[in-house]
């Protein structure tokens, strides 16, 4: 299951709901029938439930969903925060120079010397853009995931390469 999201809060009185997606392009979800959620990031994906897309839209700077069957605020709070997500065949394919959070996870991270800087463990959302969180034993790193330090992402050949230094 490849997480496109979190659900953070009820949106009005008609079961709209308030999300934050883990991604650039919550537009093009809304081209997708359904979107799975589980409360469980982690769960296997069987134990994710399948819902019907209504609507997403943008507002202000967020964006909001509607889901069949979620008509009142009620409905909408009983979701709670859950994760919302798809198999990755239900996905869109990412655009060039596009990539799904899970593809990166688990990628080696080199400098442009070569040194191996560690391996993608995860990633944050700042506001501003991503973050890389690369573990390379004990040691922590977190790198913009930005054009002027991610020179080139391989996901094929298992390596992002950064223009970062190796002094830290």
């Amino acid at each position: 299951m490849i997480v496109l999201g979190r659900i953070v809060a009820p949106f009005g009185v008609h079961g709209w709901l308030r999300v934050h997606p883990f991604g650039d392009d919550p537009e093009a979800w809304k081209k997708m029938p359904q979107w799975w959620f589980s409360a469980d990031v982690d769960a296997p994906a069987e134990k994710w439930q399948a819902r019907a897309i209504e609507a997403v839209k943008r507002h202000g700077d967020g964006v909001v969903a509607k889901l069949v069957g979620i008509d009142d605020r009620d409905a909408s709070e009983a979701l709670g925060s859950c994760y919302f997500g798809a198999p990755r065949e239900a996905l869109p394919a990412p655009a060039q120079d596009e990539y799904y959070w899970a593809d990166l996870i688990g990628l080696a991270v080199k400098n442009m010397q070569d040194q191996p800087l560690g391996r993608v463990k995860s990633l944050i959302e700042t506001g501003a853009n991503q973050v890389l969180v690369v573990v390379d034993g004990e040691h922590e790193r977190l790198l913009p995931f930005v054009e002027q330090v991610v020179k080139a992402v391989d996901v094929a050949g298992d390596l992002i390469r950064v223009d970062w230094g190796s002094d830290w």
